[in-house]
This record gives C-alpha cells, sequence and structure tokens, in this order.
C-alpha cells in the first residue's frame, strides 16, 4: 500500500457533505444552488486530480492510502484508498452528481435547499463506498446512502405512490444489509482465529489484511454466499430487481439516473464478493453465470414489453448487470475488463438515457409511448442526444458500449459456449427493445398537442448533455485510456482467484492421493 502525503481522499469525501450543510443552512434559494453546483464541481476537479496522481504501473496496488485509527477496542480503523478498480468511479460519480443538480434545476419546486443538500450527501457517502478499505467502514458508507435516497424518492417523487416506492427501496436494502454484516463479521472472527488470537483484540475489519488471511473453504462457501445475497439486492439481481422499476416510475428521474449509473452492488462483488473467498468464487462461477444470463435475458424480455420509457431504461438497466455479472463469472482478463468497463458505461450511457427522459417528463408529463411520437420533429437536439445515448447502449462501434460489450461476449464465449451465445442474445434483445420504442416515440407524425408545443433543450441542458456525449465517442475510439487504467488491478484480481483454486485442487489432490495410499 502507498501511503498518502496529503488526506485527498478524505477531503474529496468530506467535502460534498460540508456543502451539504451548506446549502441546507443558507436562507437563500439561489444561493443553496449556487453552493450545490460549486461544490459538485469542485469535487470533480479534485476527482480527477487524483485519477492523474493514480500510478497506473502499480494499478494492482492500492494508492494513496489514509490510515487512522476510529474504534481501536475492536481494530476498526479509517482507512481507504484506491487501487485500478476502483479509480475512476470516483470521477464518475462526482461527474454523475453535477449532472444531476444540473438536470434538476427547474425541476424541483419545493424544498429546494434540502433536496440539493441531500444530492450532496449521498454524492459523498458514495465515494466513501468506492474509497472504504475497512469493511466496517465499506458498512457505514453503504448503509447512509439509505436516508439520501429515501427522502429523495417520497419528497420529490413524480408518481402517486412515491412514499410506498421510498419504503420499498429502504426495506429491500436493509434486508441486503444483514447477510452482509454477517460476512463482515465471519471475517473479523476468522482473522483471530487465523492468528491464533484472541477476540476481540485480534479482530480485523481490514480489507488488505483479510485479503492475505486464509479463509477455511466451507467459511468461504458462506462467506461468498452471504455478500453475494447482500450485493444482489442493490445490483440488482433477479430476484431482486422490482425496487428499481418501481424507483424510477415513482421517483425523480435525476434519482433514478444516480441509482442506474452507481452500481454499488456489482462494485460490491468485484471488490469484496469474489477476492475474499476465492475458491469459492471459483467453485460457485457456475451458479454466478447462471445467474447472470437469467437477469440478462428475463431483463431485455421485460424491457421489450414496455411502453414507458422510464420503466424501459429500468429493465434494460438491469439486463445489462446480468451481462456485468456473466463477464465476472467467466474468470477471464476480457471478461473483468468488460466488466469494469461497462459499471464505467452505466454512468455515462444509461443514467444519460434516464436524464434526457425526465427532460421529456419535465415537458410533456409522461414519457408513455401513446403520448409521444414526432419527438424528432419538434426536439432535433434532444432526439440527437437520445440517438447517440441508445446506440452507444446497443453497443454500436464507435461508442464506448462497443469495446465494453466486445471483451464481455469475448470472455463469456472463452469460458463457456452457453454464455456467449447468451450474452449474444442479449446484445440483440437489446437492439430491439431500444430500437422499437425509438421507432414509436421519435418517428412518424406529431399527434399530439403537447408535442407539438414542447420545447427543444435549453442551453444548459444542451451543455449538460454534450459532456457525457463527447466521453462516450472518445472512450469508443480510444478504450485503451479506460482499459490501462484496470489492467494491472484486473490482473491481479484474477490471478488471485486462480491461484487459490489451483491451490485447493492441489490440496484436494494430496488429500485424494494419501487416502488411495
Amino acid at each position: 500500500m502507498n501511503e498518502a502525503g496529503f488526506p485527498l481522499l478524505s477531503l474529496i469525501i468530506l467535502l460534498p457533505l460540508l456543502g451539504a450543510i451548506a446549502a441546507g443552512a443558507t436562507g437563500n434559494i439561489k444561493l443553496a444552488k449556487k453552493i450545490a453546483v460549486a461544490i459538485a464541481g469542485l469535487e470533480l476537479i479534485l476527482t480527477l486530480i487524483v485519477v492523474l496522481l493514480f500510478n497506473v504501473t502499480n494499478g494492482s496496488n492500492f494508492q494513496l492510502v489514509e490510515h487512522h485509527a476510529w474504534i481501536p477496542s475492536l481494530n476498526i480503523e479509517f482507512l481507504v484508498g484506491i487501487d485500478g478498480i476502483s479509480v475512476l468511479f470516483l470521477p464518475m460519480s462526482a461527474l454523475l452528481t453535477l449532472m444531476a443538480i444540473i438536470a434538476s434545476w427547474n425541476s424541483v419546486q419545493h424544498l429546494h435547499r434540502f433536496h440539493f443538500a441531500l444530492l450532496l450527501a449521498l454524492e459523498g457517502v458514495t465515494i466513501g463506498v468506492f474509497s472504504a478499505l475497512d469493511t466496517v467502514l465499506f458498512f457505514l458508507f453503504w448503509e447512509l446512502t439509505l436516508p439520501p435516497i429515501f427522502f429523495l424518492i417520497g419528497l420529490w417523487g413524480i408518481g402517486p405512490k412515491r412514499r410506498s416506492a421510498a419504503m420499498k427501496y429502504t426495506l429491500f436494502m436493509l434486508f441486503g444489509g444483514i447477510p452482509l454484516l454477517f460476512a463482515i463479521i465471519l471475517l473479523a472472527f476468522n482473522h483471530a482465529v487465523a492468528v491464533d488470537g484472541a477476540i476481540p483484540q485480534d479482530l480485523s475489519f481490514s480489507l488488505p489484511v483479510l485479503l492475505e488471511t486464509k479463509l477455511p473453504d466451507k467459511l468461504q462457501a458462506i462467506v461468498f454466499l452471504l455478500l453475494l445475497s447482500g450485493f444482489a439486492v442493490k445490483a440488482p439481481l433477479i430476484p431482486f430487481h422490482t425496487w428499481l422499476p418501481t424507483a424510477a416510475m415513482e421517483g425523480p428521474t435525476q434519482l433514478t439516473a444516480l441509482l442506474i449509473g452507481l452500481k454499488l452492488g456489482v462494485y460490491g462483488i468485484l471488490r469484496f464478493t469474489m477476492p475474499l473467498a476465492p475458491s469459492a468464487a471459483v467453485g460457485y462461477s457456475w451458479v454466478l453465470g447462471i445467474l447472470g444470463a437469467i437477469t440478462l435475458v428475463y431483463g431485455a424480455l421485460i424491457a421489450l414489453q414496455q411502453t414507458n420509457l422510464r420503466r424501459l431504461l429500468a429493465y434494460a438497466s438491469v439486463s445489462h448487470v446480468g451481462l456485468v455479472i456473466i463477464g465476472i463469472a467467466s474468470l477471464n482478463i476480457q471478461g473483468i475488463q468488460g466488466a469494469i468497463f461497462q459499471l464505467f458505461n452505466f454512468t455515462l450511457i444509461a443514467s444519460s438515457l434516464m436524464l434526457v427522459a425526465g427532460f421529456i417528463q419535465h415537458r410533456l408529463g409522461s414519457t408513455e409511448a401513446i403520448h409521444l411520437g414526432g419527438l424528432a420533429k419538434v426536439m432535433p437536439r434532444l432526439t440527437s442526444f437520445y440517438f447517440l445515448f441508445a446506440l452507444a447502449s446497443i453497443g454500436v462501434p464507435g461508442t464506448s458500449g462497443f469495446p465494453a460489450e466486445l471483451l464481455l461476449i469475448i470472455g463469456a464465449l472463452t469460458a463457456h459456449p452457453g454464455l456467449g451465445i447468451t450474452a449474444l442474445a442479449g446484445a440483440v434483445l437489446s437492439a430491439a427493445y431500444m430500437l422499437s420504442f425509438t421507432r414509436r416515440a421519435f418517428f412518424g407524425p406529431v399527434t399530439q398537442a403537447a408535442v407539438k408545443q414542447a420545447q427543444d433543450l435549453r442551453p444548459r441542458e444542451l451543455a449538460l448533455l454534450c459532456l457525457p456525449a463527447l466521453l462516450i465517442l472518445m472512450f469508443g475510439f480510444f478504450p485503451n485510456s479506460v482499459l490501462k487504467t484496470n489492467q494491472k488491478a484486473a490482473e491481479a484480481w484474477l490471478s488471485r482467484l486462480l491461484d487459490q483454486s489451483v491451490s485447493v485442487s492441489n490440496e484436494c489432490g494430496l488429500i485424494c492421493n494419501a487416502l488411495s495410499l
């Protein structure tokens, strides 16, 4: 681990929280908006500095590490750091938060200061999730994402059942947190036993320490399943996905953009579930692959039946999560890098599509296909951005969606032909539901009076969508700018799993030989 000379990560975590207090405490709505934008913009700059300071050649090691005692009696620490897997999620979180703040500039009609304060608070704890290297600290940030989201859905939702949607989301996440906490405690107790120590003096919650602590095979299976079930709720994977379409229909679109753009659950599977229980991860990779395949196909088939753009994008997000899980289950470098790249794409593509849906909802009061039709004639600028994001979503060459999906499909085909065929089928279904809805909503005659009077993108909204559009094209033509950042970390991640699997196989072979003698 490379220690940080300056507490940059702590500053990045605390700055939005302090900004939230400042925005909420001010008595002027315009000043609160300016504070929110200024803090989010400064946060983006600071996260980009982190990327510049990150040493790509040493990407498998944790860098900019900060280490402070927190609860000494239990050996719980304030331990943060980044590696090649997590580093790019920091600027993506900051960018998406800035986009959400700008998108909600005029759409929020009440409690403006509280709204912008909650968005900033959510940004701070989300970056904490991506930076935490202590499992209890990670769990704290994980749970702290719940209050902002609960209030954002319940107070500023656009559906009649927004309060029940907020409660549904919260209950789902609390349910998912239970197995996570059990797994964290089991890992800490196992470390004390492994070093022949005492409890609680020799408990450890440090991720770097736990990665080097041997976990018995039986306990690995338990920890793997506990972590997987906890993170599957947030991902979401089938059958824990139902909260996302509900939130998409009832909650504010800028929050839904955050929920589908920042896949904390899938990140948790990558960061904790697989490397902390490596032999179980390899042994149960077929279960993970099947779960991903079911999620991919089911989400795509349901999306194919949707007539509402927001609900369609929610199920499309579920389907794409299934593709990412297939990539992780492939256990090869193409699959892992494709999975990380696709998580990166969620922030740029899926969230931008949801923000476009929000602009349509704000103008027309609906995103149902029957209330649309002919949008391209009256809103050409919005249609152009939507079309670019839709093409990126289905992986058209020249967009960032293409290298990510290509890596995932090749990784799946290499691992198992069945997974590869499923990934290809998912790509075809993705094109089917996106292009089908595009034809119905954006082309054809204008039949609704509200559509005829609709205003195209305003300058602020145009500028908002330009940045993700440019990044999608840039990373589509130059994907190595993303891939080289996580290559070393992905190789080390994969090597750890496969080495552990070989070690377990060798131990089993020795035992079998001894029994035969």
